[in-house]
């Protein structure tokens, strides 16, 4: 048995010599493999999000020194969930490969992202004690079209690194919107208003909730599902996303 575990070890390090594997995102051959699959110079591209950040929706503010403090959106108006968190800013490597696998079908990608941020976002997870993992859910019309919803993807991976059960199909977009992608920031929050609903409430009731996607970019999507859950008897909601865009 030994013999085969040191012989395993030795052809797969054969392989690598003679057929190195190669970075996700510039398919370059990687000389020291992580589970990130990125060469050393894409992962030089990556942007974690640095604080001082808001303590609601975790903006990033410009300023390199300081405490942890409400931005004025959340001075003016309230989040709906308790706060919100992403790894990393929507930019290079990132923002390269969340694009490959939602619109190129890469979907072995979701393990890549996972590597990428999961260290920036376990704390909070952790602090937050969450009773279940909900990914934002997709329109079955978009569903077809893609094949998969991406924030399912990446969660189960989040939910058994977690500790977490997800529930994949409670919460529900019950009506088509345009893509947020399409619209000026000033016109999402009312694309989405109305456009999720719980299947069975009583599965969230007093349950401390995780909510789920890739992106945060006005936090349109992710509030109106958060003002869903609440309403429908979470006891709290935390939002954590894989990356944010710059404001």
């Amino acid at each position: 048995m030994l013999f085969n575990l040191n012989f395993n070890n030795f052809f797969s390090s054969l392989m690598d010599i003679f057929f190195p594997p190669l970075c996700h995102r510039c398919k370059e051959p990687i000389t020291t493999v992580t589970d990130t699959k990125l060469c050393t110079k894409c992962l030089s591209d990556v942007f974690p999000i640095r604080f001082p950040i808001c303590k609601s929706c975790g903006r990033p503010f410009l300023t390199e020194n300081g405490e942890d403090h409400l931005c004025s959106d959340c001075v003016l108006k309230p989040q709906p969930y308790e706060a919100a968190r992403a790894a990393l800013i929507f930019k290079g490597s990132i923002k390269d490969i969340i694009y490959k696998f939602k619109y190129q079908y890469k979907v072995h990608l979701r393990r890549s992202i996972t590597a990428i941020s999961a260290e920036y976002l376990d704390k909070f997870v952790a602090d937050f004690a969450p009773d279940i993992l909900i990914p934002v859910p997709l329109h079955k019309k978009r569903l077809r079209k893609r094949g998969f919803n991406q924030a399912i993807l990446i969660g189960e991976i989040f939910a058994k690194r977690w500790d977490i059960k997800m529930s994949r199909n409670n919460l529900k977009r019950i009506r088509w919107t345009e893509p947020q992608v399409n619209l000026p920031a000033s016109q999402r929050e009312k694309n989405v208003l109305g456009a999720f609903a719980l299947k069975t409430p009583a599965l969230i009731a007093d349950k401390r909730v995780l909510l789920f996607d890739d992106v945060y970019t006005t936090g349109s999507t992710v509030k109106e599902c958060s003002k869903v859950l609440v309403k429908s008897g979470a006891a709290s909601v935390a939002v954590v996303t894989i990356a944010r865009t710059e404001l």
